[in-house]
């Protein structure tokens, strides 16, 4: 349950758009940046409910391309596209993993997965940066060699470590804050291009 009460400009720009969550916008200005998103890609979405980022590429792909997406929760609506497949599940578990692993190998692992919050921002970082680790091995083993992996982290302090691990693993690493992260949200996007040759 968000703990914003009131819709921002996002949230409604969202809500006008047909997109379920406000954070699609995220996505759309990563890739405006960053050009990831190119026609015939395959994407793997981890933590992708309620379903924005998911709904955004395959419109971004116009049919070309497939996007696989998993998450513990159920999208907020279906998501009827022909080159989409969804999981519900949880990223830890080796069938999950396996289901996943049979659709790639991808060109783009991207996760917004958000920890459930304690309100102990040491305990939230802390979750935060151990979804991020699981994202990383995700990328390293299904990612094909040049591709790219995008996920949300919680700033705490450690993310100077994911960032020195992401920098072994990817020829181009950054940190990037899209506008439409609320000012007072201690997010941001870790963003690893060119997977290396193992």
């Amino acid at each position: 349950m968000s703990t914003y009460s009131k819709p921002d400009y996002w949230a409604l720009k969202a809500q006008k758009e047909g997109y379920p969550a406000r954070s699609v916008y995220k996505l759309e200005e990563i890739d405006e940046k960053f050009k990831l998103m190119k026609p015939g890609v395959r994407v793997l979405d981890l933590g992708a409910a309620p379903g924005s980022w998911s709904l955004w590429t395959l419109k971004k792909l116009k049919g070309t391309g497939f996007v696989a997406a998993c998450d513990l929760e159920a999208l907020a609506k279906p998501l009827p596209f022909p080159n989409f497949y969804f999981l519900k599940g949880d990223l830890y578990d080796e069938k999950v993993r396996t289901a996943l692993r049979d659709r790639g190998p991808f060109n783009i692992v991207m996760s917004d997965a958000a920890p459930l919050t304690s309100g102990n921002k040491m305990v939230d970082t802390g979750r935060s940066f151990a979804l991020v680790e699981a994202v990383m091995d995700y990328a390293g083993e299904m990612l094909k060699p040049g591709g790219s992996m995008i996920a949300k982290v919680f700033q705490g302090g450690e993310e100077g470590e994911l960032i020195s691990r992401m920098k072994a693993m990817f020829a181009a690493v950054h940190s990037f804050k899209p506008k439409a992260c609320r000012r007072e949200s201690f997010e941001t996007y870790l963003i690893g291009i060119g997977l290396k040759q193992a």
